[in-house]
């Protein structure tokens, strides 16, 4: 995934402005940086939610995104694995249809979503709970439901808000042995956190952005604002 040249604006408030990154398949980056520096606009983006004032994203294929056609923006979005900061979970439904929905909503069959389920529920330690409703679980269970259905379409880079903002220093550790498993069976993962513990920890690349600029880059970094 690489952005070039990237400028975004809300109005006549720029956010973003002349952003140049590379990402490579399988890498693991943390984006860190105060509110308002641009990282959620960066993910944004990254999505396709919010298009560029100026610039490009090119996907792994060596394509524009802005090129897609509704077709083919769906089918990219579809590798990616977003676990938003505020869950966007169906509290009244039970785990298991949680993540079933994530599948039903993309149009797959009764019988692939039977069989894929129960497998993603197995990976993240949950298949116990399948039935359980999600108002009922604790955080830690409440992350693993939301990892669980962002692995669903077995997405080859997953992109996570704030992971561990909600969880005690035991199970924020547990949420990034299981990002580090994903990210070492070649998953890519971009993360944005102010979780300075987790990123001096696991000693990944960190992109630090400051006043809609990158600020720092650097591999094997630290937390450095």
């Amino acid at each position: 995934m690489e952005y070039r040249n990237i400028t975004i604006a809300y109005w006549e408030r720029t956010i973003l402005r002349d952003i140049n990154i590379l990402i490579e398949p399988g890498e693991f980056v943390f984006l860190i940086g105060t509110s308002g520096s641009g990282k959620t606009s960066f993910i944004k983006s990254l999505l396709w939610a919010k298009k560029l004032k100026s610039g490009n994203i090119i996907d792994d294929n060596g394509t524009d995104i802005a090129e897609f056609s509704p077709k083919e923006l769906l089918e990219y979005r579809r590798s990616l694995g977003i676990i938003f900061q505020d869950f966007k979970l169906l509290p009244k439904k039970t785990v298991r249809e949680n993540v079933a929905f994530a599948m039903e909503v993309c149009g797959y069959s009764a019988y692939e979503i039977t069989r894929r389920v129960p497998e993603v529920l197995a990976k993240v330690w949950l298949l116990a709970k399948k039935e359980v409703f999600v108002e009922t679980l604790s955080g830690w269970e409440i992350q693993r439901t939301c990892i669980a259905r962002a692995l669903i379409h077995d997405p080859q880079i997953i992109i996570w808000d704030e992971p561990t903002g909600n969880l005690d220093r035991t199970n924020a550790t547990e949420i990034m042995h299981l990002l580090n498993e994903l990210n070492q069976s070649g998953k890519t993962i971009i993360m944005a956190t102010h979780d300075e513990t987790i990123v001096n920890s696991m000693k990944k690349r960190v992109i630090a952005f400051e006043d809609g600029k990158i600020v720092s880059d650097k591999e094997w970094g630290n937390y450095c604002l």
